[in-house]
């Protein structure tokens, strides 16, 4: 197992099978940092186009086509101190006789100071109502990642389906381990658009948007075939399902935990039907760009109770 620290040179604005940048092996970790989502460094300079511009894609030995690649994300930290956020909820997110209330969405950003040593948030120019607001937690995550889709395609880090992608779900933070399905050999993974806080939703079509400092381990899981992305955190095994409408996303992150349940834990559809309709939780991702994005959660604890 080996460290790699890697200092990006360009930046994709899509998911796909594009050159390789570093060959890695099954268990190494990679040190590396990620422009913002407009395209800007850790100094704030802009140094590539805008659009979730994704840091990679780095190649996993021995990863092929019907593998799984797990991808833990050990450290995410902002490397800059300012931060920006959209000013308005989406349209859609509302109801739409409600829509023509809300105030124009093409206004400048919210800029946000970020103190890095003790881990806060603050708004720089609070709108009226929101003077008392203080500080909030930083929660750093990232909002865009994942393996190169198959078929050739070059996907829109815009949006998501079964290879990862923009899936802006706040739960994708330090400690957290992802499982994404790979489709070609080395499995291509992409990593970026790194958020400092994020509602649940991404609502305003942003997070706070900062430069991340990122480091990763990769482990290749052999024979093992997934159709959605999965992970695990302290507490959680998760399924995340990708689609417009969101019920398409409902129901792939549905079927996912359920041949996971089949699959690690030896519950037919009979048990985890039992299991997950009394235990099943369900968190929103990204309802924000063209894939919405669907989490469902089961707890540990009740999977090792369920073995016994």
């Amino acid at each position: 197992m080996a460290t790699h620290n890697f200092e990006p040179a360009h930046f994709h604005v899509t998911i796909a099978s594009h050159e390789p940048v570093l060959h890695v092996a099954s268990g190494d970790t990679i040190r590396t940092w990620c422009v913002d989502a407009g395209g800007h460094d850790r100094t704030g300079e802009q140094i590539t186009d805008g659009g979730n511009p994704q840091t990679g894609p780095f190649f996993v030995e021995g990863a092929v086509p019907g593998d799984t690649l797990a991808v833990r994300f050990d450290r995410i930290w902002p490397n800059r101190d300012r931060g920006l956020s959209g000013q308005v909820v989406a349209p859609h997110v509302v109801d739409p006789p409600f829509a023509s209330e809300l105030p124009d969405r093409t206004g400048e950003a919210d800029w946000w100071s970020l103190d890095l040593a003790r881990g806060t948030a603050q708004l720089e120019d609070p709108p009226p109502g929101l003077e008392s607001l203080g500080e909030l937690p930083l929660a750093p995550m990232l909002g865009c990642f994942g393996v190169a889709p198959p078929r050739g395609q070059a996907i829109s880090t815009a949006t998501s389906s079964t290879h990862g992608g923009n899936m802006d779900y706040r739960g994708f933070r330090t400690g957290v381990t992802v499982f994404l399905p790979v489709f070609v050999e080395g499995a291509l993974l992409h990593v970026g658009d790194g958020h400092a806080l994020q509602g649940d939703g991404e609502i305003v079509g942003t997070g706070i948007e900062v430069s991340m400092d990122v480091e990763v381990s990769v482990e290749v899981i052999k024979h093992k075939t997934i159709s959605w992305p999965r992970a695990e955190d302290e507490d959680f095994v998760m399924a995340i399902g990708n689609a417009r409408p969101l019920d398409q996303a409902v129901q792939h992150a549905t079927t996912e935990p359920m041949r996971l349940l089949a699959e690690d834990y030896a519950l037919d559809y009979r048990a985890s039907s039992a299991l997950l309709g009394q235990c099943i939780r369900y968190e929103i991702g990204n309802v924000f760009d063209p894939a919405y994005t669907a989490v469902a959660k089961i707890e540990k604890r009740l999977l090792v109770l369920g073995a016994g």
